[in-house]
């Protein structure tokens, strides 16, 4: 408990290198609940300012934690190519409204290996007409790769924007076999 009384949400986090860099995975009792893409000291330490903002709570370094130790195993194995779905409690605690319900239909409506135009997205929530809405979604997705943002592309057979930047969505969607491997 903090000085009034009231508990503090404990925020855990860890670097965990990947083969599209560095990634910050931090988490609550409640899941996981950021993935920060390019996890290099600056980047990190303005992540972490952002949660304990958010949060409430300043982020502590843990990277032996129960509550990342799973979040860490299945997203090794994702990148290992031995897992396709991510089975992981996630507290969606950093988004809300719109771009939480489109989110959500992405984590369970575009498998491993798929993908979907954001427009084609907007009107799996209801909201056709809105794919530039489903656009500022994507971009404010606290929970990039375990909710495949990287799936989401243009209608037109065009890729799409990615906050990861277009090489790493590139590099997933060659994992996941929709696109070729980078030739270098």
């Amino acid at each position: 408990m903090d000085s009034d009384g009231q508990y503090e949400q404990q925020v855990v986090w860890a670097v965990l290198g990947t083969e599209i860099g560095p990634l910050l995975l931090a988490a609550t009792h409640e899941g996981l609940v950021n993935v920060v893409f390019h996890a290099t000291d600056p980047v990190r330490d303005k992540a972490l300012g952002r949660l304990a903002s958010r949060l409430g709570s300043e982020p502590v370094e843990a990277p032996d934690s129960p509550l990342l130790a799973e979040a860490i195993r299945q997203v090794r194995a994702y990148f290992a190519g031995e897992r396709r779905d991510f089975e992981l409690p996630l507290d969606w605690s950093l988004i809300s409204g719109f771009n939480r319900q489109v989110l959500r239909e992405l984590a369970v409506g575009v498998p491993y290996g798929a993908v979907v135009g954001y427009g084609d997205l907007a009107g799996r929530v209801g909201q056709p007409g809105a794919a530039q809405a489903v656009g500022t979604a994507m971009g404010s997705n606290p929970l990039p790769v375990v909710v495949p943002c990287h799936r989401v592309v243009e209608s037109d057979g065009g890729i799409g924007g990615f906050g990861g930047g277009l090489e790493t969505k590139r590099k997933l969607l060659a994992l996941e076999g929709v696109l070729p491997e980078p030739l270098f």
